[in-house]
């Protein structure tokens, strides 16, 4: 009797869609293996078969760093204005105000204050998803008044890295960001406060050739791009084959670039341990 059942057809799918919910599975860059999404998000977003750690966003790290329900924010409604009017594919004016809109941030850095392991801390966390976390007027301007507020509390000063360097559409004015931030953490050295500079995947540009190589400890996550020009660039200009692993945070870490290369999942407690060991004497 089998043999006069109507066969069902398989369902059809439509041409470019799959059957699996879009974001359930993630291709891990390092191995190349499938991770499920929530057991990612469970690990930190770092990779459970091979370590590999994934970009996190500002929020992100805050939440990672600091105590829960310790934390407030400043300088949260500094804007970035159009100095040059400038214009390339797109104006840089529309440009600002489409991040704005789909992040929610005014621009690449969010200021906070808030406990860390009990500690009080002013923490600096980089937005790498506006515009490459570059650094324009108002990203200099805010950490600028982050080493400020550390040095009118009292308290540390911590800056996370996440960025491709200086914003090229406000020219001179995103590179004099350099020596103003520079400027603010010398103060914070005169008074014994430490300043921990943490750097993400990637740091690179202005924002390495400045307050990110700066600090009393500079701490990488593993694997994390850190250089001036990206190594194709170099590559190019001088005409030979890098080393393995160049301007990764591993090799800089091994030719005294960096102090130490900390997983993610232990940030916070050695952060918490450095700032014990740095707190200034009273």
């Amino acid at each position: 009797m089998a043999w006069f059942r109507k066969a069902k057809k398989p369902k059809q799918v439509r041409a470019g869609r799959s059957p699996v919910p879009q974001g359930l599975w993630v291709k891990c860059d390092g191995c190349r293996e499938v991770i499920y999404s929530k057991e990612l998000e469970r690990n930190l977003r770092i990779c459970p078969k091979c370590g590999h750690h994934f970009r996190i966003d500002a929020r992100q790290r805050i939440e990672l760093l600091l105590d829960e329900g310790t934390l407030e924010e400043h300088f949260a409604g500094i804007r970035p204005t159009d100095p040059l009017g400038f214009k390339d594919t797109k104006a840089y004016k529309d440009r600002i105000k489409q991040y704005q809109e789909r992040l929610g941030d005014k621009d690449a850095v969010v200021i906070v204050t808030g406990d860390l392991d009990g500690q009080p801390v002013v923490l600096a966390a980089m937005e790498y998803r506006f515009m490459g976390g570059s650094m324009g007027s108002v990203v200099g301007e805010k950490i600028t008044r982050a080493a400020e507020l550390a040095h009118e509390r009292g308290v540390a000063l911590i800056v996370v890295s996440a960025s491709g360097g200086a914003r090229m559409q406000e020219g001179v004015l995103s590179l004099m960001q350099m020596g103003k931030i520079s400027a603010a953490l010398a103060q914070l050295r005169r008074d014994g406060l430490p300043y921990l500079s943490i750097l993400t995947d990637p740091t690179t540009g202005g924002v390495t050739a400045s307050f990110a190589m700066l600090g009393d400890l500079n701490i990488a996550e593993p694997g994390a791009l850190i250089g001036f020009a990206g190594p194709r660039v170099i590559q190019q200009t001088i005409g030979q084959d890098l080393p393995e692993g160049f301007q990764r945070s591993e090799f800089l870490l091994e030719h005294g670039f960096l102090d130490m290369v900390v997983e993610r999942s232990e940030l916070k407690a050695t952060t918490a341990t450095a700032l014990r060991h740095l707190k200034p004497v009273s």
